[in-house]
Formats: structure tokens, C-alpha cells, sequence
């Protein structure tokens, strides 16, 4: 679609060929991007379980008809918003009622995750910015999936839904501009595979802001995690048109992640430093991480008094958990894998009791978490056909794609490294105290690259002017 995009600015005629199914995705990233109405053709069942000769055949009977009428019958508006559904502006009225009826109403427009929502009246958004300074209005920047301005309302406004409270406000700010990241990449959010946003919380204020950090570290219940959570999922459905009839095609998707704090006490024990610090954050601050992740497993009962006796069954968990995902070492992405580790104190202790910095870590388990070289071949190529041409690992080594330690010989039993660097595993410390578990998640690349960004509490002053007095009482 952008290539299509880009061919009608400069004047030239295009028809963009998607695969059935996505033809409501793509008509809105062109609704987003102000060419409403760009010519699609359509590709017959999944190109990946028919044979060449099928969808040869397909493409014959159906899309090239598709194709010439696309290129040939020119009804496409440039302008921004042009023919799309017109939307409310940020002060109207879109319902009033009952409680009940408001949250059947929002059901029934999409705008909610299905679960009860709290009303966003103008009396309650206005509270949760309050005496925050910022200027509702201020745009901290655009959605690139639908073209909306990501504003200090809009974020008030899902706040407010998903029950989050004015001193939560920094942290939705920090995450909007995470979104608005180009580096992040949240356009690529409602992708086929389904991978959801993990938000990790560190710094000192995490008891502050109410973030549970230790029993049930993932798990819905305290408040503040969880409602942090359900508002990103809030703000990604209604400001960037993740919903399924635009651009969630999430083939199961999961449900949404409570934000991760880390043991801020923990890590100020043992001298370790938080994610956040690798990603460019200051030790000692507040800011919040995010990455989106695929899978999850659970590393249960880990048994040892001394890195080298937990390391093999923790390395062994980040090999079992990264399967497809494979493909952001080289093909989807490059060099861009990178798996996150979240120990228990008890077994973070256990390294640092021995001297290990979260470095040293992250060099052991680029040594001992690998898989032979033939399975990473599959997974990348002939499983999933995710990197074009099915390469060796060896020979992407000897061309200077991945570095020369994935082609230290053609053995196809030899052993092989996760990720590209040993820097590349992300290590975080939350969970029970008290147990001695760990869990792991492979991350989707650059489809939601980990990202950081500084939750700032201090009051801002650019609020420009006050908001008029509201019309009526409704949302």
C-alpha cells in the first residue's frame, strides 16, 4: 500500500495486490495516509498452502481482471480523509444514556475492548488531565496506521475508559511518544502473528504510581498495571484502528499485558541496572520500555546455588521459545532478535552473589543458548518461508549478513547462537521473592522494536488556554 501510495503522489496510476482477507487493511492504511479509495486487486486463499499452479490460476481468472480495472477506471481521492467515514471532533457528544446503554453503545461502535468501560465524560477527562499543566491539545505526534494526531485528550480520553487515575497520566504520555516513535514501528501492531506490547516499568516510583513489581508480576489485579495495560490496548484500537475491520489481523492475538514494573529494591541490591538503561534510559529515573513479544513460557523450579548450575535450564527456555521469531536475526529483520529474561530476585541474587554483572549473563547464555544450525535453517526458511531463498546460515555468514560465529563450519548439527550479540538478551527482575522461577518471551523485531522513554511527573506549562464550558452531560 505505501509503495501505492507513493506512486499516486507522483501521478502514476497503481493497483496494490493483497491476499484475501486484507483488503480492509489496506483500504484504511490508504484512508490513513489521505488517498481514500486506492485500487486493490485480490489474491485468491493463502499463496503459502496452495501450489504455483493454483494460484497461477487464480491470479488468471480473478485478479487480473481486478488488476486492469484498477488501472483503468481512476476514481481515487487524494485528499486527506477524503470519502472515509466522517468522524466526531474531540468535544462532541457521541452518546448519552444509561451507563448500561453508553458501554452497549461503545460495544456495538467498536470502541471498546468488550469489558465495561468507564463513561469518558468532559467532566472526567478534564479531572484526569487536572492540574497536570498540559495543554489538551498539544499533539505528541501522528498514527501512521490511520492518520490521527496522537493528542494529550485522546490519551485522557482512553484513560478515563479503562479506569486509569491523573497521576498515572506521565506514564500513558511516555508510552504515546514510544508510539509515535518511528523506531518503535506501531503500525506493524495488529500483524498476523498476533504479538501484543509488553510495557516494563523502572525506577523508584514505581510503589508510588501502585505497580506491583513482585507476587503476580503478569498477572491482572493491581490496579495500576493492569489499567496502564488495558488503556494501551484501549488507545491502539481507537486512535490507531486496530480493531478487526481495519488493521488488527491478529490470526489469534492475546490478551492484553498487564505493564511489568521491575524490583526496584532488588536491583539497587545487587547493583544491577535496569532495562530501561539499555535502551538508553538513566539509571536512578523513571521510564517505561515496551517491545512487542510472541510467545511466553514458564521456566518453573529452577535448581542451583551458582550461575553455572541454572544457567543450562535457563538458556534451554529462551532456545524452546523462539521458534519463527528466528527470522529478526536475518530476513524480516536484521540483527533485531532479542528475547527477553525475566529472573526472580532469588535467582538474580544468585548471579550477583557471584560477582555477575547482567552482562556477564547475557555472554553465558550467548554461549550456551543455541540450537543446531539445520532447525534454525528451517524455521527461518523452509518452515515458514519468512527469508527468501531457504539460505544457509554458513553462507549467510560468509556474504557478511550475520556474524562469522553462525558459520564457524557446514556441520548442520553444530551449534549456533540466538541472537547476533550477547548485549541482545534482555534481562529484567520482577516476580515472587520467594520462588525460584523465571519466564521468557521472544519479541517480534522491528514489528514493535524495544523502545524507551522517560516518565517525567514534573508539572508541564504549556497548557495554552482553558476549555470551554461542556454543552451537555454526555461522552
Amino acid at each position: 500500500m505505501r509503495a501505492s501510495i507513493a506512486a499516486e503522489r507522483a501521478g502514476i496510476p497503481s493497483v496494490s495486490i493483497v491476499c484475501e482477507g486484507f483488503d480492509k487493511q489496506a483500504r484504511a492504511t490508504g484512508r490513513g495516509h489521505g488517498f481514500d479509495g486506492l485500487a486493490l486487486a485480490v489474491l485468491r486463499g493463502h499463496v503459502d498452502a496452495r501450489t504455483h499452479v493454483d494460484n497461477v490460476a487464480d491470479l488468471l481468472a480473478h485478479t487480473m481482471d481486478e488488476i486492469v480495472a484498477g488501472l483503468t477506471h481512476r476514481a481515487i481521492d487524494g485528499s486527506p480523509g477524503a470519502g472515509g467515514p466522517i468522524e466526531p471532533t474531540a468535544l462532541d457528544v457521541v452518546a448519552s444514556g444509561t451507563i448500561d446503554e453508553i458501554n452497549r453503545r461503545f460495544v456495538e461502535e467498536g470502541w471498546s475492548d468488550g469489558l465495561p468501560i468507564i463513561p469518558p465524560t468532559r467532566d472526567r477527562v478534564e479531572k484526569l488531565i487536572g492540574d497536570s499543566g498540559h495543554d489538551p491539545w498539544k499533539t505528541l505526534g501522528t498514527a501512521k496506521s490511520s492518520g490521527r494526531d496522537l493528542t494529550v485528550w485522546s490519551v485522557a480520553v482512553n484513560a478515563v475508559m479503562a479506569g486509569c487515575h491523573p497521576d498515572q497520566l506521565p506514564i500513558l504520555l511516555a508510552l504515546t511518544e514510544i508510539l509515535a516513535d518511528p523506531s518503535y514501528g506501531a503500525e506493524h501492531s495488529g500483524n498476523t502473528t498476533g504479538a501484543d506490547a509488553l510495557v516494563i516499568f523502572s525506577g523508584p516510583s514505581a510503589r508510588e504510581f501502585g505497580l506491583n513489581s513482585g507476587q503476580g508480576a503478569l498477572r491482572e489485579g493491581t490496579h495500576a498495571n493492569t489499567a496502564v495495560g488495558r488503556w494501551l490496548r484501549l488507545y491502539l484500537r481507537n486512535v490507531y484502528g486496530f480493531t478487526a475491520d481495519e488493521h488488527d489481523k491478529a490470526t489469534f492475538g492475546n490478551s492484553a499485558r498487564v505493564v511489568l514494573a521491575e524490583d526496584w529494591d532488588t536491583l539497587t541490591e545487587i547493583g544491577w541496572e535496569p532495562v530501561s538503561a539499555d535502551f538508553g534510559g538513566s539509571v536512578g529515573n523513571d521510564a517505561v520500555t515496551m517491545a512487542r513479544m510472541n510467545s511466553g513460557l514458564i521456566i518453573g523450579s529452577v535448581v542451583g546455588s551458582t550461575p553455572e548450575e541454572i544457567l543450562p535450564y535457563l538458556a534451554d527456555g529462551l532456545v524452546r521459545v523462539s521458534g519463527w521469531d528466528l527470522t529478526h536475526v536475518h530476513g524480516l529483520g536484521q540483527g533485531h532478535y532479542r528475547p527477553l529474561l525475566i529472573l526472580a530476585p532469588v535467582l538474580a541474587r544468585v548471579f550477583a552473589s557471584s560477582g555477575w554483572s547482567k552482562s556477564d549473563v547475557g555472554t553465558a547464555l550467548f554461549e550456551q543458548a543455541r540450537l543446531p544450525a539445520w532447525k534454525f535453517e528451517k524455521l527461518i526458511g523452509e518452515w515458514s518461508r519468512l527469508t527468501p531463498g531457504n539460505p544457509r546460515m554458513a553462507d549467510l555468514a560468509l556474504d557478511g549478513h550475520i556474524p562469522t560465529v553462525f558459520g564457524t563450519s557446514d556441520d548442520p548439527h553444530r551449534l549456533i547462537p540466538l541472537v547476533t550479540s550477547p548485549d541482545h538478551f534482555v534481562i529484567a527482575v520482577a516476580g515472587d521473592p520467594n520462588r525460584t522461577n523465571a519466564y521468557v518471551m521472544s519479541n517480534d523485531g522491528p514489528h514493535g522494536h524495544w523502545t524507551s522513554r522517560p516518565v517525567d511527573r514534573t508539572k508541564a506549562d504549556n497548557l495554552a488556554c482553558r476549555l470551554p464550558s461542556p454543552p451537555s452531560s454526555g461522552v
